[in-house]
């Protein structure tokens, strides 16, 4: 982790001053945005280390441990712009273009696209996966046609569904629901299609499907904190951002037009001339105060929101086990999406600082996790052992674990429910010196590493418009 001060921060106002809170990837990305254009930015994240829900450390033993699996996707542009600025687009390690499924008893599938113009890319996906039926397959081919051609206001005229109800409108059949969409569903929300918005699974996998190359993914070679947090973070200081950690914001100070200062847990006060929030969306509603909220639906709004539960494990087994460099789906069992990342991120074959090359370092997402994030440790661990050795009956069924880590995360992305879509708020606000970032805002990514980056983009640029520069 870079070596950044602690101490209270002291903040002056002298006409283009910003204070931005919290300091996952959306609030590092607008302080570069900004002091970029020459602001003076100061930013405070209540945790000891940065990048939020792409934050990463080591252990005791010297292993990298994340708060998530990330993939990047084609389909992202503005993280790679980022990234290029940074100099560390080369880290990623972009795999084979398909999608590989493992079902209980080893039983397993995969979609694979063809280089041809969409939606003729999809073709063998749609008849050559080896699992599911003809009929089944032609009856998803006619669901195809709204995902890829709807648009925005035909996704968000369904968000009074669930998922799984405007697929069974279209007759798709209940064994497609669960063993093709629900690890979707799952590795996109955390949450199954029965309580998922129709809204948000169709437009970003609209985004996916209309590009042969949008669902393309790559995995980093390393851990994200060294080629993504860490190198933002050190361009930032050098460029004279104050970065400040274990500051907890406690609330927006509002006069009524204007935000004026913010109450900081050690009961110093704020100020600027500018306030960016890039708050998960469950500490954005403690800090804005009673009569903010009453001042404009915009505000009240936000308190429809909550976070999802996430648990991310991960366990080194004494074998290899799979052979796929790539993320693996499946909807049997706790793991819905996981990798064998001492394979897709080749500086993390290791164990207690020696190689763990020719061995298995699974990365799983558990999920959903409302129940499971309250079992323990070991009743954790039991389950996924489980899983592995249901969806690889003959590689995993003497492995034996190693190690294992367990990060949980009681309120992570936001849960996109039916109906919430209209109240998602823009990054500028009604108060003319308050913007938001973060995936609950409006972009086309949602809670993702892209749709941080993006948010970070549009709340900085609207506060540029504000202050008359040009973004």
């Amino acid at each position: 982790m870079n070596d950044m001060m602690t101490a209270a921060p002291q903040t002056t106002t002298g006409g283009n001053s910003v204070l931005i809170l919290g300091g996952g990837l959306a609030g590092l990305t607008a302080a570069k945005r900004l002091v970029d254009k020459g602001f003076s930015v100061q930013l405070v994240e209540k945790r000891d280390i940065f990048g939020g829900k792409v934050s990463a450390w080591k252990d005791k033993d010297g292993d990298w441990v994340e708060t998530g699996l990330h993939c990047f996707f084609g389909a992202y542009k503005e993280i790679y712009d980022l990234m290029k600025e940074l100099g560390t687009y080369d880290a990623i390690l972009w795999k084979t273009h398909e999608l590989n499924y493992r079902l209980s008893q080893g039983v397993k599938f995969k979609f694979k696209t063809w280089n041809l113009p969409s939606p003729l890319h999809l073709t063998p996906a749609l008849f050559r996966n080896g699992y599911f039926s003809i009929p089944e397959m032609l009856t998803f081919a006619k669901v195809l046609g709204p995902i890829l051609f709807g648009g925005d206001k035909y996704n968000e005229a369904q968000d009074h569904l669930t998922y799984r109800e405007w697929h069974e409108q279209r007759g798709l059949s209940q064994r497609m629901i669960k063993k093709m969409f629900l690890p979707m569903a799952l590795a996109l929300k955390f949450l199954p299609p029965d309580i998922l918005s129709a809204n948000i699974v169709l437009a970003v996998t609209g985004e996916f499907l209309r590009r042969p190359d949008a669902s393309k993914m790559g995995f980093l070679k390393g851990s994200p904190q060294e080629y993504l947090t860490g190198p933002l973070c050190d361009y930032l200081q050098k460029k004279g951002v104050k970065l400040y950690t274990n500051s907890r914001a406690v609330e927006l100070i509002y006069d009524g037009e204007k935000i004026t200062g913010v109450k900081m847990a050690n009961g110093e006060t704020l100020t600027a001339d500018y306030y960016l929030t890039a708050l998960p969306v469950h500490n954005l509603k403690t800090v804005m105060p009673d009569h903010l909220k009453a001042s404009h639906p915009f505000f009240s709004n936000i308190c429809a929101f909550e976070g999802v539960p996430v648990v991310t494990i991960q366990v080194w087994y004494d074998r290899q086990i799979t052979d796929i460099d790539n993320i693996l789906f499946s909807p049997d069992g706790v793991i819905p999406f996981y990798a064998d990342v001492a394979q897709t991120t080749p500086e993390y074959a290791t164990m207690q600082g020696l190689s763990h090359k020719g061995k298995t370092r699974f990365e799983v997402g558990v999920a959903p996790a409302k129940d499971l994030i309250k079992l323990s440790d070991a009743e954790l661990i039991a389950k996924v052992d489980s899983s592995i050795k249901d969806l690889f009956p003959e590689t995993a069924k003497d492995a034996k674990i190693l190690k294992h880590t367990i990060v949980r995360v009681p309120q992570s992305v936001y849960a996109p429910y039916p109906g919430l879509e209209q109240k998602r708020p823009t990054q500028k606000t009604p108060v003319r010196n308050l913007f938001m970032a973060g995936g609950y805002t409006k972009n086309r990514f949602y809670d993702s590493m892209e749709g941080a980056v993006s948010t970070g983009n549009k709340a900085a640029a609207e506060l540029l418009k504000t202050h008359g520069v040009p973004a």
